[in-house]
């Protein structure tokens, strides 16, 4: 056993390894693309909600984040982080948050894709007091949320935002369906499609004499495989900082550069059955399986020797809340086990712990 190893078999399991070298590559990798594409980059900081990570970005040039939760602008405002996007629809019972978060000093961008959300926001401003800075969602995959491109309601939203007294700072897109691509020029093609979406809507607010300083992009796969931002201004990717087994199957990352995983007992096994079982459930791994529906199912994660080493044919095919079934037999108490959990939500419900790759050697995970 490897001085790697060896410190590994002391640490209680579950337990998510972050490596830290490869996080660092990553990080540095897509700050430097996006230095050369001459955008300003935004992480999703959802993807780690870990302070230490966050800070790494910013000091490698990141500009601001993005959330997906209140609680988490709140978390990442405590830590000192003051430049934030919460990206997701506002509704009016999120308002005081928002405001007692900008009370405080916290630039909290807020985000709508609707006449009444606007509404909303601008009568919760005008009441309080305060100029809320808004930008609109842009539908450019059909994905999800967001407002068309030339939809006409575009402008109705933006002049309800301006006339009322917000501030209008810009329009913001996410084209999740290139989740769902696996082929360079599938994804090249998406990247512009996104790009030229938001840029034209964009073009359209000022075209109509409305404010638009900012025009905000991306995905992952789409800010790893964009060929041209002309027209943008900030580029938002959460997963590529630990990268994950979706990623390795849309093709924008190897197993290699994945920087999480979870490392597991062998607690028994069913011999029968071929199964070995774990003590990571989906608790620990993740309940989300997001390679279900791709050309490749990894199950609940990928199996690895506790030196970081894939072991062909085995997988985490089944799980339980705190049991996890490995598709081939091993002695129960052996640990040299570690899982590559298939979904970036690992990092959620289990707060990673930090450790340096002279202290960790191991194959991430995400």
């Amino acid at each position: 056993m490897t001085n790697h190893s060896q410190s590994l078999a002391s640490v209680d399991t579950p337990a998510a390894i972050i490596d830290t070298q490869r996080m660092q590559h990553n990080i540095h990798c897509m700050q430097t693309r996006m230095d050369a594409l001459g955008v300003r980059f935004r992480p999703h900081v959802k993807t780690t909600k870990c302070s230490p990570v966050v800070k790494a970005q910013i000091a490698a040039g990141a500009s601001g984040i993005t959330v997906s939760t209140l609680k988490e602008a709140t978390q990442f405002f405590d830590d000192g982080i003051t430049d934030i996007l919460y990206a997701v629809g506002m509704v009016a019972n999120k308002l005081p948050q928002a405001l007692a978060l900008r009370r405080r000093g916290c630039d909290l961008k807020i985000l709508t894709d609707s006449a009444d959300s606007a509404r909303a926001i601008v009568a919760f401003g005008a009441a309080h007091g305060e100029m809320f800075e808004v930008w609109i969602e842009i539908d450019t995959d059909g994905h999800r949320s967001g407002i068309r491109p030339d939809e006409p309601a575009l402008l109705d939203v933006a002049t309800i935002l301006h006339e009322g007294g917000a501030c209008l700072g810009g329009v913001m897109t996410h084209a999740g369906s290139s989740y769902e691509l696996n082929t360079r020029e599938a994804l090249v093609a998406m990247a512009e499609q996104e790009r030229s979406g938001c840029v034209r809507a964009a073009e359209r607010l000022r075209q109509a004499g409305l404010p638009c300083p900012v025009v905000s992009v991306g995905s992952t796969p789409t800010a790893l495989s964009a060929e041209n931002l002309q027209g943008v201004t900030e580029v938002r990717a959460g997963v590529y900082v630990f990268f994950d087994l979706v990623m390795h199957n849309v093709g924008v990352c190897s197993t290699d550069d994945i920087a999480l995983s979870v490392l597991t007992t062998v607690i028994g096994h069913q011999a029968e059955k071929g199964w070995a079982i774990v003590d990571a459930g989906w608790m620990a791994m993740s309940r989300d399986r997001g390679t279900q529906k791709q050309q490749r199912d990894f199950g609940y994660g990928l199996v690895c020797g506790i030196d970081g080493a894939v072991i062909p044919g085995y997988i985490l095919g089944g799980a339980n809340q705190e049991h996890g079934i490995l598709s081939a037999r091993r002695r129960p108490g052996h640990r040299h086990c570690r899982a590559l959990p298939d979904r970036d939500p690992t990092a959620h419900p289990a707060q990673p712990r930090l450790r340096h790759r002279r202290a960790v050697s191991c194959l991430p995970g995400s």
